[in-house]
């Protein structure tokens, strides 16, 4: 125990520090934000290329000299060719996108760019396929990013969702608007439900003769408060929202994906390997990786991704939240260290 309590304290003394540090910080550089827009631009990686030089670095490492320069020589031929056009082999154009999700889907932006990208390209795309690793959060944040995905549907564009770890709930919501949706075997997804809590400080208050007022116009105008005194009436039709919300969730997947029975798989549970086939979650079972280099055999991949240019306001706050982060794993890592042996 003596050790969990000196990490505690250390944890503390982080987060003091950072603190201290962050909050005067952002008073005096904060104001820039508003002076300047954020900027971004279009990075786009041939992924095809990447693939065939580890390919042939690792076919090349077991050669003998002789055969490695015969080798090459036939590689530098075959480039030519490629740079001049007289290979035609790989015709079709495949474009892949990432998207990383956090509560309130703040990749939103970054995917609405880079899907604009794409319809704007007027290029053949035979596929896009997107891996998308999200447990969820604001259902109308999540519904944003199935919109911008499906307008790829729509425009008769394939589109693949790839799910190595999780998508669940919000990330499910985005996901289910996809052509094919490929799962890596123990890959969490479903959670399609709705989830809302929040804490009531009224005794606390109260306890302490503190009065708290808020002025409403409309009945349900507020039903829940963290602070003020809830009743059973505002409860109740919190619920109710809740339950509309859930409703609108199940028809939104049993639109996008028909083979879904939701009485079955929209409880708020989650599904794995053969069972998320079995329930028509997910299409197939596979990495995106291995996914990737089977498509790469027959068609040109390029990773698409939109890069946003940070102020020094963001890009302090995004490093100290990798300090916090980092922090927190070390310090559950610490916790469990003896669970699992």
């Amino acid at each position: 125990m003596e050790i969990l309590t000196d990490y505690l304290i250390f944890l503390l003394k982080v987060f003091t520090i950072a603190l201290a540090i962050t909050v005067p910080l952002l008073m005096v550089i904060g104001s820039s934000k508003g002076k300047s827009q954020a900027k971004g631009k279009l990075s786009i990686t041939n992924l095809s290329d990447k693939f065939e030089e580890m390919g042939n670095a690792v076919k090349g490492s077991v050669m003998n000299p002789k055969e490695l320069k015969k080798f090459n020589k036939e590689n530098l031929k075959d480039k030519k060719k490629k740079d001049k056009g007289k290979d035609n082999k790989h015709t079709d154009s495949v474009f892949i996108l990432n998207f990383k999700g956090d509560i309130q889907a703040s990749e939103v932006e970054k995917l609405k760019q880079e899907v604009n990208a794409i319809l704007l390209s007027d290029t053949e795309c035979k596929e896009v396929v997107i891996r998308v690793e999200s447990g969820g959060g604001s259902a109308y944040a999540y519904g944003l990013c199935a919109a911008e995905l499906k307008r790829l549907v729509d425009n008769e564009i394939n589109l693949t969702v790839c799910i190595d770890k999780v998508a669940a709930s919000g990330g499910y919501l985005m996901s289910c608007v996809a052509t094919k949706i490929i799962a890596a075997p123990w890959a969490i997804v479903g959670s399609i439900g709705v989830i809302a809590q929040l804490p009531n400080f009224h005794r606390l208050l109260k306890k302490n003769s503190i009065d708290f007022e808020m002025h409403t116009a409309g009945a349900f105008k507020r039903t829940l408060t963290t602070l003020g005194e809830n009743t059973d009436e505002g409860r109740e039709k919190f619920k109710s929202d809740l339950e509309d919300l859930h409703l609108i969730f199940k028809n939104f997947v049993k639109e996008q994906r028909p083979q879904v029975d939701t009485e079955i798989v929209a409880t708020g549970e989650t599904w794995q390997g053969e069972d998320a086939v079995k329930v028509g979650l997910v299409d197939s079972l596979e990495t995106s990786d291995n996914y990737l280099v089977s498509l790469s055999k027959g068609a040109k991949l390029f990773e698409i991704e939109f890069v946003e240019k940070k102020n020094l306001t963001e890009r302090f706050a995004i490093s100290m939240q990798i300090v916090i982060e980092k922090s927190l794993i070390k310090f559950y890592d610490l916790i469990n260290k003896d669970r699992f042996s």
